[in-house]
């Protein structure tokens, strides 16, 4: 019973609404993307620097270990329980903390869900940032989601956290 009351705890309850709205945002992004371009389709919005696009990745970041996207599925899965069990360590009862750890759990859920759904089996990206060459081609920073956005932005709030708590003044006596 005791398991039971501590997942409804208000810092609980303040992680899970946030990540709700990171995955109903995620997922209506992609429904838009799915249902407004072709895939491959590209959409400029800033010439020679932005442009939606509509690709699917079935890798990590950047692509790593594309085509593996049944073992990522299961490796996000993993990732997801052990953050949820050990969430406590990182100052989850902050509102900096539930901020970060709503933004981690609704991306990975988010980016799983394209990965265990039927109609996709992949990822769908479609924010690119990019260079225009001289000759033509370009230099782009690898496509991606609101999903993958909120993880890194978790993360790097996690990372904050911590480190503001390892510099934080020491109280004497403790």
């Amino acid at each position: 019973m005791a398991a039971a009351n501590s997942i409804f705890q208000k810092s609980n309850r303040n992680i899970a609404v946030i990540a709700a709205v990171v995955f109903i945002l995620d997922q209506f992004t992609k429904w838009l993307v799915l249902n407004l371009l072709e895939k491959g389709d590209e959409k400029i919005i800033i010439n020679g620097f932005f442009k939606f696009v509509h690709w699917g990745n079935t890798g990590a970041a950047w692509s790593l270990f594309r085509g593996n996207n049944g073992a990522l599925a299961f490796v996000a899965l993993l990732a997801f329980v052990a953050l949820f069990l050990t969430r406590h360590h990182f100052n989850s009862h902050t509102i900096s903390g539930q901020i970060a750890f709503g933004l981690i759990f609704g991306g990975i859920a988010g980016n799983l869900t394209d990965r265990l759904l039927p109609s996709r089996h992949e990822v769908i990206d479609f924010i690119y940032f990019f260079m225009q060459q001289r000759g033509g081609g370009e230099i782009g920073f690898p496509a991606f989601n609101i999903a993958d956005t909120a993880i890194c932005t978790g993360v790097g709030l996690i990372f904050l956290i911590t480190w503001r708590n390892e510099h934080a003044p020491k109280i004497s006596g403790e």
